[in-house]
């Protein structure tokens, strides 16, 4: 093993000290044989977002040796994780004869820690020499919940699925039919969406879903207005009402019709506007207790959340160029502006609401519709750093540092995501407080969860404000907490929970989430035999717990992978590292191994005579039967392999380029196909006939 490293002298050696007792790496492995180490700058401006100052060899030595001195002298960590028997780490390292005390989220008050209630806890322990600690103890299950034997399903953007009822974009309407359409007629398990996280507004609006100004609430964007039950009273707004479906009109056909890309900000600009109207209306006494009941589960969360978005509508969507007093959430200048707002304050709560109770109502549709699952949210890794949860949630983001992931052997410069990452400390300080909240929000309304970057739970590459992606270190999570808060509120939702673990994972890692009932993420294209001879993987090798499908949303579609069309599509954008044939004979190799394993298992028949349509939908046939041989629990099919889309919906690497998150599912022409077309497609009844077959 080789390793890129500076010399080690005794500074270097007390900031590595230090920096490893915070849980910061002071190395990474961008590749299995080579190791490099994180920069003393890294290390020094990582340490100092976790409220360390390491300037100095001086400040080093002080900071390291009261950091010894704290965990030498420490009863207990901030957050304790307790088996239902008891057992605990932490626990079994107390001194004998210290005297514990547990009060019970249920408000019981006991001295063992044996046969305690799921729950988060508070523990307080004295020891025989008189020091105290007090901290959270979290009881979980070992292992999360998992399906109930094997499903099939659709994965889809929401945004992209355009119905003749939509305004301008997917909404939570469309996805409730089509949930009970796939439940009833295809027999499907599941949906699984993109993250409908709240967006930051702004002009334009970043349309990624991966970015959100919050994962704690949903947008209001994606609502279905006729559907809220006070629309139906807008009798005195007639003629208003009519010009705003005749906007939607108009926007759903410059789609549909026109091939104009997906507008999110005109889709928002016409759907507030119905909203105010359908807001001013006055709730009937049930809504309105139910109302209530909402304000009261969200709590100051929600009320934080609603003060964020008012106050953007006055001073624009990056609260770090506010004034000076509305920049603290708790600060008296912004509860008198709360105060000052209270209507608008009020009508972003509605909002939040109302979008609530139609996710609600969309699950409610994909169970009544016989899916065991239901639909599947997805969990964006972090949030905008001007949105709102960075403001309500100061104290838990770690100041001037971004997340990203460091320089491997597929990007030598390293990655920056623009996400501001938790702090550990203030987690397991606060009993991972926001965690749980935000956890408990989404599985609210999911039947399962899926988390980008799952391996986020066990650490995260931190890259210092203004300095390039290879300039950051490794900060490390308490993943037994982590998972144990997750297993808690996914085993009292009774939810299923799906890691996005693709790409360069930690060793152990996904060995320590099979064993939590987490289930991983296999995409047929990247399952090769790395350890051997790296051809593709036979079926009867993959793994069982897991979510299998043949491409996702950042991948090229079946279509456009199998003619090799998205090799000329990154020609065209000027993204190809190497000349164009040597990129099309790597495409077209890739892609002939494959066939060929098909081909050997007996899973192409029809699939001769040139690449006619009838031959490109006879092999995304079948690789689907593919993944009907494994053992995955879980098999996804990319909504738009059903009728020939060749366009991703996300295009990595680029950014003006590529019409990143706007484009509504189309044919292999590229004709816009809506949810009605969808559900007469023969195209995608034949695919899918194919998984109700062999399920």
């Amino acid at each position: 093993m080789t390793a890129d490293q500076p010399a080690e002298g005794g500074e270097r050696v007390a900031l590595v000290r230090l920096a490893e007792l915070y849980g910061v790496s002071s190395s990474f492995r961008p590749s299995p044989d080579r190791t490099v180490a994180a920069s003393d700058s890294a290390l020094v401006a990582v340490l100092g977002a976790l409220g360390v100052d390491a300037g100095s060899a001086e400040a080093v030595r002080d900071a390291l040796d009261a950091r010894e001195r704290e965990l030498a002298a420490r009863l207990l960590p901030p957050t304790v994780v307790c088996g239902a028997d008891g057992a605990a780490t932490a626990l079994a390292g107390l001194p004998s004869g210290t005297r514990l005390r547990v009060r019970t989220e249920q408000g019981e008050v006991g001295d063992s820690v044996d046969q305690l209630p799921p729950g988060v806890h508070q523990l307080d322990a004295v020891a025989p020499d008189g020091r105290t600690a007090r901290a959270h103890l979290v009881v979980a299950p070992a292992r999360l919940p998992t399906p109930t034997g094997r499903s099939y399903g659709i994965l889809v953007q929401l945004y992209s699925l355009l119905s003749q009822r939509s305004w301008g974009m997917g909404d939570l309407g469309d996805l409730g039919e089509l949930s009970s359409w796939a439940g009833r007629a295809l027999g499907a398990g599941f949906v699984q969406v993109n993250p409908l996280h709240a967006a930051v507004p702004g002009a334009p609006t970043d349309p990624s879903p991966y970015r959100p100004s919050s994962r704690r609430f949903p947008d209001p964007v994606h609502l279905r207005v006729e559907a809220i039950p006070e629309f139906a009273y807008l009798e005195e707004a007639g003629g208003r009402v009519r010009s705003l479906l005749e906007r939607a009109r108009r926007l759903r056909e410059s789609v549909l019709d026109k091939g104009a890309l997906i507008d999110r900000d005109a889709v928002w600009e016409l759907k507030r506007e119905a909203l105010e109207l359908v807001c001013a209306v006055p709730l009937g006494p049930g809504r309105q207790a139910e109302y209530a009941d909402f304000l009261a589960r969200a709590g100051e969360a929600l009320e934080d959340h609603a003060t964020w978005c008012a106050l953007a509508e006055t001073h624009g969507s990056d609260w770090s160029r506010w004034p000076a007093g509305l920049q603290d959430p708790r600060s008296a200048e912004t509860a008198r502006a709360r105060r000052e707002l209270m209507d608008r304050v009020d009508f972003h709560s509605h909002l939040a609401w109302l979008t609530d109770t139609q996710l609600a109502d969309a699950q409610r549709a994909a169970r009544d519709a016989g899916m065991p699952v239901g639909i599947v949210h997805d969990l964006a890794v972090g949030v905008h750093p001007g949105g709102a949860d960075a403001w309500a949630q100061q104290e838990y983001f770690a100041a001037g540092m971004s997340v990203g992931a460091p320089p491997d052997a597929f990007n030598a410069r390293g990655q920056d995501w623009g996400l501001p990452p938790w702090r550990p400390d203030r987690l397991a300080e606060s009993g991972y407080t926001p965690y749980r909240q935000l956890l408990r929000s989404l599985f609210g309304y999911a039947g399962a969860l899926r988390i980008d970057h799952v391996m986020g739970l066990f650490r995260l590459w931190w890259v210092p404000q203004g300095q390039a992606p290879t300039e950051g270190a490794y900060v490390r999570y308490d993943a037994e907490a982590m998972l144990a808060v997750l297993a808690l509120e996914a085993s009292r939702a009774g939810a299923v929970v799906i890691g996005e673990d693709l790409g360069t994972v930690e060793p152990g890692v996904r060995e320590t989430l099979h064993e939590r009932g987490v289930l991983g993420t296999s995409v047929l294209w990247f399952e090769r035999d790395w350890d051997g001879d790296g051809r593709p993987l036979p079926p009867e090798r993959w793994r069982a717990d897991c979510l299998a499908t043949v491409t996702t949303h950042d991948l090229p579609p079946t279509a456009a992978r199998l003619t090799g069309d998205h090799v000329e599509l990154r020609d065209r954008l000027g993204l190809l590292t190497n000349p164009l044939d040597e990129e099309r004979d790597a495409a077209s190799a890739d892609t002939g191994e494959w066939l060929t394993l098909l081909s050997r298992l007996g899973l192409l028949e029809g699939c001769s005579g040139g690449h006619s349509g009838a031959v490109e939908e006879a092999e995304i046939q079948a690789v689907h039967r593919f993944l009907l041989r494994t053992p995955a629990r879980m098999i996804g099919v990319w909504l738009p392999d059903g009728v020939g889309d060749r366009r991703p919906q996300n295009l990595p690497g680029t950014w003006d380029q590529y019409p990143n998150w706007r484009l509504p599912i189309a044919d292999a022409e590229g004709r816009p196909v809506t949810l009605e077309e969808l559900a007469g497609s023969s195209r995608l009844w034949a695919l899918m006939e194919v998984l109700r077959e062999g399920g």
